[in-house]
Formats: structure tokens, C-alpha cells, sequence
């Protein structure tokens, strides 16, 4: 309990400093931003009655020309009309530069977190957090400029006033509306737990509703429609209980406290205006004009800080994942990335997975430059470790990774990762046109680059049958194409990347047997020159491999040409034996534990 609440100071000072930062960069137009709504203020609510007081002295003590009241009068209303015109014109600039860069700020922390970071947080939640994060920027700043500043800069002129006419006025008014603060305080740090619990509750809601609709086949393919809606009904419950709880709060504890001593201070105010001293018409007026206008200010108390801490708890719950930096960073002074050979050397590395025993313990593995190396062996044995840290998706433990002799620790991860073409097992897709698709591995390629890459991959031979042809949009996660499109299209990602290293891990585990054999011979054509590690289960896209390397629980167990393995007649022979149709079968607890390890050099 005592590590949440520190997590909360934390992640709410963080953002407090994030704004704070944001007002001060863009000081040209959050200064006049907070001073001329508080300048109009003045003349609003503090100057005018100063002006009917006098007026209705005026009057009282027999005069009869008001002319000069009037034009007074109407003077002062036009220009605190022309402050606030001025403070929203300027406060408008305030939030949309500072939201605008928030929002940024806010997509560039996200991309900066590692794979691991993703795998615990749902999309919908983090793009809530995010864009409430930029977006509670601005009320935070209307807050601060129309309720705040604009409320209490006024009262230091209402102050001065009252001052001239009895010293105690001041004293009673600026005491009772410190001791309403006094007294509300704790009850307001008491409803903040009430808040934090209702906005937890709607980013599960948030998160809920994202996973599902991110996983809207899955859930009508098992006709659980009927039971998704139930759990959204009852998040959307949870939250409206919770909701309603911290609502009632501040309505019947708050609000039940500042009511009589907002009226106790009017009747105080009220008194002494009649009673101190030879007072006339002019400072009744004024004093109950003022009162009345500071007290509002002790009704506002529940309402500003409900505004303020909504948006700040909101706007924690972004900043609290910026708590844990990202475990993979670029080092300080990164190392040129020097023109050299592309080979790569896997050099006694050492690596668990979290919360899990070491995976790799002191794995050595060296690929030279322009060879082609497959990785086989059953499920969980790191072979798609081995291409995330290649890539430094995660970071390895002990040891090192290098390519051309650098280490990989010590390039940036952009340098890295430009000399490397990527497909995974189960491509990903953006929601954007199937061209945008290929060329998202160069953006700078030219239509002609792409259609090459687009050919080389077949893409085209389904392409031309879309709507709209390459300018067809894929949908969510590409889910107009089939998995053997997909694949086809990261295929001719990976041939227009034109890197020096390719990793495939399972990139033709989705085609059928026709497809299989084109997309291989292009594949056989991007491979060429180039140092190559694919991950297969299916031995026969492997088998003409310059070597194969077969892992188990993470240790190199046999290494060698496929001919060189089967005449080993060792692991890898026996699962060559086993596969049916070019897949691997599962092998029974009694043939694991009877295994011999065999290592070929």
C-alpha cells in the first residue's frame, strides 16, 4: 500500500512537472493568458461595484447628474470585455501548442519502451492514457487561468478596497476563506482516494473494450457476443459505482461544509459593514458586493480541485509508466556503424526471460558474412529469442551480440536495425494502403522499387484482384488479407529493405504448397550475398542451408549441413524422420529424456 501511494506522488508530481515545463516554454502566451481573464475579472466583479456604490451614494446624498456613473459603468464592462477577448485569444494558443506537444511527447515516450512493455499493457489503455495526457493539459490550463488566477489575483484589489474602509473587513474575509481551506482539505485528500479508484476502474473499461474489438472474430467465432457484453456491463458498472461513490462525497461531506460557512461569512462581512464605525452607503454596498464575489470563490474550492485532480490523476496514469525507463536504450555515445563485412557472433550470451530461468546460458554461435544459417528444433527451444535480441528487442544478460565486430550494445538501435530485414512468424499490418504496407520497410523507395519488391514477393498476383488494387486499405491488422498474404506482403518488405542481414522466422508457415515454392525461390534470390538466419519448423525451406543449427532449451545440440545431420543420425535426423507433410511432430516425454546431445562442428 505504502509503494502505491509513493508510486502515485511520484507519477503525479511527474506530470505536474511535464505541464509545468509545457506553460513555461510557452510563456508569450500563458502569461497574458493567466493575467488579462484575472485583469477582466477585476473590473467585472471588483471595479463596478465600486462604481454603483458611489453611484448610490451619489444618489443618497442628493445628486442628480449619473451621466459619468454610466459611461463609467458601461467603460469598464467593455473593457474587461476586451481582457478576456485578449487572455482566451492567447490561453486558446496555449492549449493547442501545448496539447499538440504533449502529444508528441507522449508517442515518442511509448516508442521508446521495449517489446516486454507492450506485452503487459493493453493497446486501448495506453492510447487512453496518451491522449488524456495531451488532452488534460487543457483543462488544466482553463482551470488554472478561469478559476483560479482569475478568481484570487482579484482579491488582493478587493483587499486595498476594503482595507481603506476598515482593516477587519480584510482580516474576516481572507480568514474565513483560509479556514474553509483548512477545514475541506482533508476531506479533499480523503475523496482522492475515492478518484483514483474511479478512474482505474474506466481504464479497464477502456481496455476491455479494445481487446475485444481487437479480437472481434475470435469472439464471434465462439458466439461470445452475450458474454462479452456481460463483462462490459459489468466494468461499465464498476465504474458507475464507483463514479457515483466520489460524486456523492464531494456533494454530501464537501459541499455540506462549505455551505454554512460561505453563509457565515456573508453575514460577518454584512455586520461589520453596519456596525464598524461611521460607515455609509458606499462601503455597505462594496463590502457585501465583495463578500459575496469572495465566497463564490468557497464553493469553487470542490469544483476546482475535482477539475484539477480528475485531470491529474488522468494525467498520471500516463506519466507512472514513464516511472520505469525503457530497458533497452541507446548507449550515450553511440559508435559510428562502420561499412564492413555482415557477419554475426552470438559470443557466450547469457539470457532469461523475466520472472524465468536462463533460457541461454553462455550460447556461442558465430554466422559469417554471407552465409545462410537455419535455426530448427522444437518449440521453446530460443530460436526466435536468438533474432528479438539480434534485433535488440530485448537485451541479453551477459556476453554480446556483434555484427561486422561491433557490439550491438553499443550502436543505436535505428543504425542496428537498418542493417537488418525482419519478417516475423505473424506479420504485422497497419491499417493503411497495401502499398503504404510495403513501403513502410523505406518510405523513400519509388513506385517502381516497390512493384519490383511487390513481384519479387508475388503480392501482385493477388493485388491486381482488390478493390482498389495497391491502393486497397488492408483493415485492422490487415484482416482483409489472408495469412499467406500477410506473408507475402512482409516478404516484400523485407526484399525492398535491401539489408545485408535477413531474419525470417517462420516466414512461409502460412502459404500453401504453390505459394510456398514461389515466395521460396524469391526467397533464395534475397538471400543471395547476404548473411541469412531463418527460423524454420518446416526442415524442407531449411534443408538447403548453408548450415543448420539445432536448439534445445536453449543449447546448441547439433550443428552442420543437413546431409552432415542426417548421416549423424542424432536429433535433427529423427525429426526430419517424424515430420509428416513438412512439419515437426511433437516428441513424447520418454524420447526427450532419452536424448543423447550431439554438438557437430
Amino acid at each position: 500500500m505504502a509503494a502505491e501511494r509513493s508510486t502515485r506522488r511520484q507519477s503525479l508530481t511527474l506530470a505536474l512537472r511535464y505541464y509545468w515545463l509545457e506553460l513555461v516554454r510557452l510563456k508569450r502566451f500563458s502569461v497574458p493568458a493567466m493575467v488579462f481573464p484575472a485583469l477582466g475579472n477585476t473590473c467585472l466583479y471588483y471595479v463596478t461595484p465600486l462604481v454603483v456604490a458611489q453611484l448610490a451614494g451619489h444618489l443618497a446624498g442628493g445628486g442628480r447628474d449619473v451621466l459619468s456613473y454610466l459611461v463609467g459603468f458601461a467603460g469598464l464592462l467593455l473593457l474587461a470585455e476586451v481582457f478576456w477577448r485578449i487572455g482566451v485569444h492567447c490561453l486558446n494558443r496555449v492549449d493547442g501548442l501545448g496539447s499538440e506537444h504533449l502529444g508528441v511527447v507522449g508517442m515518442q515516450a511509448l516508442l521508446a519502451k521495449d517489446a516486454a512493455f507492450f506485452h503487459d499493457n493493453f493497446a486501448g489503455s495506453l492510447t487512453k492514457r496518451s491522449l488524456s495526457f495531451a488532452s488534460r493539459f487543457t483543462d488544466i490550463v482553463d482551470t488554472l487561468a478561469f478559476s483560479v488566477v482569475a478568481n484570487f489575483v482579484p482579491l488582493g484589489f478587493a483587499s486595498v478596497v476594503l482595507w481603506t474602509y476598515d482593516p477587519v473587513l480584510v482580516l474576516v474575509l481572507v480568514g474565513m476563506i483560509a479556514l474553509t481551506g483548512l477545514v475541506i482539505a482533508p476531506l479533499i485528500r480523503r475523496r482522492q482516494i475515492l478518484v483514483d479508484n474511479r478512474e482505474a476502474a474506466i481504464a479497464r473499461v477502456s481496455g476491455h473494450v479494445a481487446d475485444s474489438l481487437t479480437n472481434m472474430e475470435t469472439v464471434r467465432a465462439f458466439a461470445a457476443e452475450d458474454r462479452e457484453a456481460a463483462e462490459h456491463r459489468s466494468r461499465v458498472a464498476e465504474h458507475r459505482r464507483l463514479a457515483m461513490r466520489s460524486w456523492d462525497y464531494a456533494n454530501l461531506r464537501i459541499d455540506m461544509v462549505v455551505g454554512p460557512l460561505s453563509v457565515l461569512t456573508n453575514a460577518l462581512g454584512l455586520f461589520l459593514a453596519i456596525t464598524l464605525g461611521n460607515v455609509g452607503v458606499e462601503a455597505v454596498v462594496v463590502t457585501f458586493a465583495y463578500f459575496t464575489n469572495a465566497t463564490r470563490i468557497m464553493f469553487e474550492f470542490n469544483q476546482i480541485y475535482r477539475r484539477m485532480e480528475s485531470s491529474l490523476t488522468e494525467a498520471a496514469q500516463f506519466t507512472e509508466l514513464l516511472l520505469d525507463p525503457p530497458t533497452v536504450v541507446d548507449p550515450a555515445r553511440p559508435e559510428q556503424l562502420r561499412p564492413q563485412a555482415a557477419d554475426v557472433r552470438f559470443d557466450n550470451v547469457v539470457f532469461a526471460h523475466a520472472g524465468a530461468p536462463d533460457l541461454f546460458t553462455g550460447l556461442t554461435l558465430t554466422v559469417p558474412s554471407g552465409t545462410k544459417v537455419g535455426l530448427v528444433g522444437r518449440s521453446g527451444g530460443g530460436k526466435s529469442t536468438l533474432t528479438k535480441l539480434l534485433l535488440r528487442m530485448m537485451d541479453i544478460d551477459g556476453g554480446r551480440i556483434t555484427i561486422g565486430g561491433q557490439d550491438i550494445s553499443k550502436l543505436k538501435q535505428a543504425d542496428l536495425r537498418s542493417l537488418i530485414a525482419y519478417v516475423p512468424q505473424d506479420p504485422a499490418m497497419f491499417h493503411r494502403t497495401l502499398k503504404e504496407n510495403i513501403a513502410f520497410a523505406r518510405p523513400d523507395a519509388s513506385d517502381e522499387e516497390i512493384l519490383r519488391a511487390a513481384e519479387a514477393a508475388h503480392v501482385t498476383e493477388f493485388a491486381s484482384g482488390l478493390p482498389d488494387g495497391f491502393d486497397t486499405l488492408v483493415g485492422e491488422r490487415g484482416v482483409k488479407l489472408s495469412g499467406g498474404q500477410r506473408q507475402r506482403v512482409a516478404l516484400a518488405r523485407a526484399i525492398l529493405r535491401d539489408a545485408p542481414i535477413l531474419l525470417l522466422d517462420e516466414a512461409t508457415s502460412a502459404l500453401d504448397s504453390e505459394s510456398e515454392i514461389l515466395v521460396q525461390e524469391a526467397l533464395w534470390r534475397l538471400m543471395e550475398g547476404r548473411t541469412a538466419l531463418v527460423v524454420a519448423h518446416r526442415l524442407s525451406t531449411v534443408a538447403r542451408m548453408d548450415q543448420l543449427v539445432v536448439l534445445d532449451r536453449g543449447r546448441i545440440i547439433e550443428q552442420g549441413t543437413h546431409a552432415d545431420l542426417l548421416e549423424l543420425d542424432g536429433t535433427y535426423a529423427r525429426l526430419w524422420q517424424h515430420q509428416s507433410g513438412g512439419f515437426l511432430e511433437d516428441e513424447t516425454e520418454e524420447d526427450t529424456a532419452h536424448e543423447p546431445s550431439r554438438v557437430s562442428r
